[in-house]
């Protein structure tokens, strides 16, 4: 990537730079345009090429030209919400009639649970106790010890209601595919996959401090990750590698869309599994698990259906060296096809947005799903910055409907009604319908935030704000550099928008406080526009 600086034009003599997309394909010349600012009479101008006949209106409706931001356009949705299970009520007479005549049987199903539950721990404790080199295979008298445990595994799912589990297919030799992944419909399927596989599992750390679930799964030689750590998430992955090359440990086994759906929909692939390069069996799950009153559901049925299929392995193509990304959509169209489903581009950051939208007491949470994994690729924009900019859309107070009008948006971002400010809700207002979905906003933000220039336009922002180079801005300062592209505002709008530049509230903006708000509010660099071109034609 080339390096970009915020003092160098924003496009090459001969047009946009001749950069490699990965396939040696080369983006064509654009036509130059001209932006002119007046300041105090004096005439800037980025451009001078004008012979292919640009329109400088086009640049004047963009504000956020002088960052060399295009329009963008907003990838394509689904309808498809894989999280929603729509679980059926308890209606009808042969419903409650069913229920009545399985209460009794529920009592006995509590009882055989409760008994599998504590033998399966006790043994588990037992075949734990005195191993401290927790970093090699388990030892074999140990592994058949464990066996009582997945024993008492199988009983605690009979007691649920599988009295038997349809099986298609075979296990391949673990030799053979040391990795399996599969689809995750429920809570069911890790106990199914102890029981019958014993595996290496992928798992959460907080999984660890679980009542009897932390000592079962330290027992199948977890390999922890935190999601949200890059240092955690390579770690996991060395491990993964280590353990799946090694025959003394089990097979490893992943549930790479990292959250359980609903089992009508395959979401996006986390890559954990196919960056190191092992062949793969998929297995997919089908069944009628319910997570809604999952183990009242459950005990009160006289069956549960449940069917696995073991799906052929996956091997990677050694001839060219398949990318982890190809290898993970292999995979993915195989269980997808298998399932016969669709396969959308959601991934864990929406579990994260839905999460957050229910915590806002929001009508129809679903609203706020954005497809992340597309999103995620396309900005590389994390799910953790996707939740506070839903925090900062939520604050707009959405309709039901989940879209944002012009005053609502205005008040948030503390900016009166003026021509840049129209232009800004303009700009991410694709559909000019008024309202701006949470998606939109999320697009167009990310869409500058992840601009090369914008941390570059954000640094001169503030030195020219602060005109004496103090290294913090006053109210005052920042109110002289506002009026430069918002005329007329008043003490009380200035002293709105210092409030939410100054992030700690000690009455003067440091450089911290200034990008931490602008990294929250990246549309908002569109007010120091004129503050930026100053700094590049003084």
């Amino acid at each position: 990537m080339s390096d970009h600086s915020i003092f160098a034009p924003l496009l090459p003599s001969d047009g946009l730079p001749h950069k490699s997309n990965g396939d040696d394909q080369e983006y064509a010349p654009e036509p130059h345009v001209i932006l002119t600012v007046e300041d105090d009479g004096v005439q800037h101008q980025l451009s001078n090429d004008d012979h292919l006949g640009t329109h400088i209106s086009e640049v004047d409706d963009n504000p956020y030209a002088f960052l060399g931001a295009n329009r963008f356009d907003m990838p394509g949705s689904t309808t498809v919400d894989p999280f929603r299970n729509n679980t059926p009520r308890i209606e009808g007479v042969y419903e409650w009639l069913k229920i009545v005549v399985c209460l009794p049987i529920t009592l006995v199903r509590l009882v055989l649970f409760g008994l599998a539950l504590m033998i399966g721990y006790v043994a588990t404790r037992t075949a734990l106790l005195g191993w401290k080199d927790r970093s090699s295979p388990m030892p074999k008298w140990r592994s058949r010890l464990m066996w009582v445990t997945r024993m008492s595994t199988r009983t605690i799912l009979f007691s649920f209601g599988y009295q038997w589990i349809r099986r298609k297919g075979k296990p391949a030799p673990r030799e053979i595919a040391p990795v399996v992944v599969s689809n995750h419909v429920s809570y069911i399927d890790p106990i199914f996959f102890f029981y019958e596989l014993f595996p290496t599992i992928v798992a959460s750390e907080s999984h660890d401090s679980m009542p009897f679930v932390g000592t079962i799964i330290r027992a199948m030689q977890v390999i922890y990750v935190n999601r949200f750590s890059p240092t955690s998430r390579k770690h996991a992955i060395n491990e993964i590698k280590r353990k799946a090359s090694c025959d003394q440990f089990p097979r490893v086994l992943l549930f790479p869309e990292g959250t359980t759906t609903n089992g009508r929909s395959i979401i996006s692939f986390q890559l954990g599994a196919f960056i190191p390069g092992y062949p793969i069996q998929p297995v997919i799950v089908r069944g009628n698990v319910s997570l809604a009153m999952l183990m009242f559901r459950m005990f009160t049925q006289f069956h549960n259906f449940m069917e696995v299929e073991y799906l052929p392995v996956i091997t990677p193509h050694e001839n060219r060296k398949e990318s982890a990304v190809r290898l993970a959509q292999r995979t993915g169209h195989a269980v997808a096809s298998a399932l016969n489903v669709v396969q959308t581009s959601h991934s864990y950051g929406d579990v994260l947005l839905l999460s957050k939208a229910l915590e806002a007491n929001q009508e129809n949470p679903s609203l706020y799903l954005v497809e992340m994994a597309g999103v995620e690729a396309e900005f590389h924009l994390s799910s953790l910055e996707a939740v506070d900019f839903l925090d900062v859309f939520l604050s707009m107070n959405p309709d039901s409907r989940g879209q944002v009008e012009i005053h609502h948006f205005l008040k948030v971002l503390r900016l009166k009604p003026s021509t840049l400010s129209e232009k800004i809700f303009g700009f991410i207002d694709v559909q000019k319908s008024g309202k701006i979905t949470f998606k939109q906003f999320l697009v167009g933000s990310a869409h500058i935030l992840k601009q090369p220039l914008f941390h570059q336009a954000c640094e001169s922002a503030f030195t020219a704000c602060d005109g004496d180079g103090k290294n913090y801005i006053m109210e005052k300062e920042f109110g002289d550099s506002l009026v430069l592209s918002i005329p007329g505002l008043s003490n009380n709008e200035i002293r709105g928008l210092f409030t939410l530049f100054d992030i700690d509230r000690d009455g003067k903006m440091s450089k911290d406080d200034f990008i931490g708000c602008l990294r929250r509010y990246p549309l908002l660099i569109a007010l120091f526009s004129p503050c930026v071109l100053q700094q590049i034609c003084p």
